[in-house]
Formats: structure tokens, C-alpha cells, sequence
């Protein structure tokens, strides 16, 4: 069950840390395709082939399934882990 944060901040940090989760897994989406792709000249054995295809679609998948846990889990105790974080800032802030 998903609450209403009471600080508006940590909507805003939850917000900007699941924006840029976004953009790191797109980027590795990117460098495994780049990588695959340049090596496409060099696979000449279907076996090898086979193997880069599975192994490579099978760390962007789970990659995948990594961040889309933390972001789960963050929303659901982003309260906790933001509330801290701004604690201490607030802390910093007023030395």
C-alpha cells in the first residue's frame, strides 16, 4: 500500500532517483545492442551466435528485473530511505 509522503522533497528525490534508473538501464540496453551489433561481423559460428544472443538478452532481462525492484522497493520505504537522507541534510544545512 503506497502512502502520501509528508515532505514534498522526497516525492521529487524518488522521482529524479527513478528517472535516472530509467536512463542507466536504457543506456546498458544500449551498449549490449552496440556491442552485439559490432560483433556480428566476427560471429561466423551459429553456436557462438546462439550463445552472445541467450547470455546477452538474459543479463538485460534480469538487469532489468534489478531495477524495477529497487524502484518497487523504494517506493514502498521511500519515506524511510529519503527521510533520512533529508534529516541529515537539514542537519548540514543549518551549520
Amino acid at each position: 500500500m503506497q502512502q502520501k509522503a509528508a515532505d514534498p522533497r522526497i516525492d521529487r528525490m524518488f522521482s529524479t532517483d527513478c528517472r535516472w534508473a530509467v536512463v542507466a538501464l536504457v543506456a546498458v540496453w544500449a551498449l549490449y545492442s552496440f556491442v552485439f551489433y559490432a560483433l556480428l561481423p566476427q560471429l561466423t559460428d551459429d553456436g557462438v551466435f546462439g550463445a552472445l544472443l541467450i547470455s546477452g538478452g538474459l543479463v538485460m532481462l534480469f538487469n532489468a528485473a534489478a531495477i524495477w525492484a529497487m524502484i518497487s522497493h523504494y517506493r514502498d520505504d521511500k519515506a524511510h530511505i529519503y527521510g533520512l537522507d533529508l534529516h541529515y541534510l537539514d542537519l548540514m544545512n543549518r551549520r
